[in-house]
């Protein structure tokens, strides 16, 4: 017989599968979620008003600046990081795409299709989005698309005040 999990369960047991074991341990334990109508199933979960990730149909959470800002006080989560170096964070920020050639340093879970958090020297995250290559890629890459920026913190900041 199949073990029913609670919503909350579900996301935490997916973000350790994901982002590494205990990552979700930053994450309070009532979460908000919205369902599919037509479905039934968890769309997107948050922090009170605050959203945290959506439910990627290839089984991927795409996380928001919010969110990831969450999990990234568990050291662990580093791995799922890049920083950028420093002549690309203006762009990066703005929501442009980070090529291969202005990576610094890379973590170790960053492959073909997972979610990557963009952070500064100051571990601060400036953006969110997809990697678009594996690791072996990143490294000697020059005109290639690293990481498809899907939120900045300077684009957020635009469309909350149009």
């Amino acid at each position: 017989m199949r073990q029913v999990l609670n919503p909350n369960e579900k996301i935490f047991y997916h973000i350790d599968a994901l982002f590494g074991k205990g990552v979700s341990n930053f994450l309070p334990r009532d979460l908000s979620f919205s369902y599919s109508r037509r479905t039934g199933r968890i769309k997107s979960f948050g922090i009170n008003d605050h959203l945290v990730g959506t439910l990627r149909s290839d089984g991927g959470i795409a996380l928001t600046i919010y969110g990831a800002s969450i999990l990234l006080k568990d050291s662990s989560f580093n791995q799922n990081c890049i920083i950028p170096k420093e002549e690309a964070v203006p762009f990066v920020s703005e929501g442009r795409s980070l090529f291969c050639k202005h990576i610094e340093w890379f973590g170790s879970n960053i492959n073909i299709g997972s979610e990557v958090v963009v952070v500064d020297k100051n571990n601060v995250v400036i953006a969110v989005g997809k990697s678009v290559v594996s690791q072996s890629q990143l490294k000697g890459r020059i005109g290639d698309v690293a990481v498809k920026i899907r939120e900045g913190i300077k684009s957020r900041g635009e469309q909350e005040n149009p």
